[in-house]
């Protein structure tokens, strides 16, 4: 991947630690997020709040392909294979976050499991949902001058949990104050088709960075 219009060395450099710094950021919040969300989507039967957690546990391993793709990026032969195996790595695990979503769900829908309240992670999707987008923002306004895919796609994924954040509080807060355990799963199925096409995305290392070369 060839830029136009090359940094200078000490420049890129400065994006790079900038970059590191924000994806460390990204990989401890979503460790304590992946913790929070399946205690207490155990304790309350969500199946939305187990795969949110599931999700955020994915975002760990996205976090640390990044360090590492981050780390190579002083060599150019290096960092392109970095990024294509980081990619495809992600859009696997991806698919079999949606293939797990939708089984649960689905087990609940027919089983008429309703979950029980979870005061936790309501809080946790609210912080979330504030968290992410200013976290997501920020790096992918430095993959896109790295010109980098790999960054650019976890930056993606950050924006996808605040997306997930969203339909997670949303069937959380129906539960809870309407009574409606079936927004629960329903919850959780919406966030399916989300995650699918980051997965199919991340299969076909289809370029994410908003001025790179297709």
């Amino acid at each position: 991947m060839t830029a136009s219009n090359p940094l200078q060395a000490a420049s890129r450099q400065m994006l790079v630690r900038r970059g590191q710094r924000l994806t460390w950021l990204t990989l401890g919040y979503n460790s304590l997020e992946s913790v929070i969300a399946l205690v207490a989507g155990v304790v309350a039967g969500s199946i939305a709040l187990k795969g949110f957690g599931v999700d955020s546990v994915i975002e760990v391993s996205a976090s640390a392909a990044a360090l590492w793709r981050l780390s190579l990026d002083a060599d150019p032969a290096r960092r392109a294979r970095a990024e294509r195996l980081t990619h495809r790595l992600i859009g696997a695990s991806f698919l079999g976050l949606a293939a797990f979503v939708t089984w649960q769900a689905a087990d609940t829908i027919l089983t008429r499991s309703a979950p029980d309240e979870s005061p936790v992670g309501i809080a946790l999707a609210a912080l979330s949902l504030i968290v992410m987008p200013l976290l997501a923002r920020a790096k992918r306004r430095i993959g896109n001058q790295l010109r980098s895919d790999a960054i650019v796609a976890e930056s993606k994924q950050t924006s996808l949990c605040a997306w997930l954040s969203a339909i997670l509080l949303g069937g959380l807060l129906l539960n809870a104050t309407l009574g409606w355990w079936w927004a629960d799963p329903v919850a959780a199925i919406a966030m399916v088709p989300i995650i699918v096409q980051e997965g199919v995305d991340g299969l076909r290392n289809k370029p994410c960075c908003d001025h790179c070369d297709t």
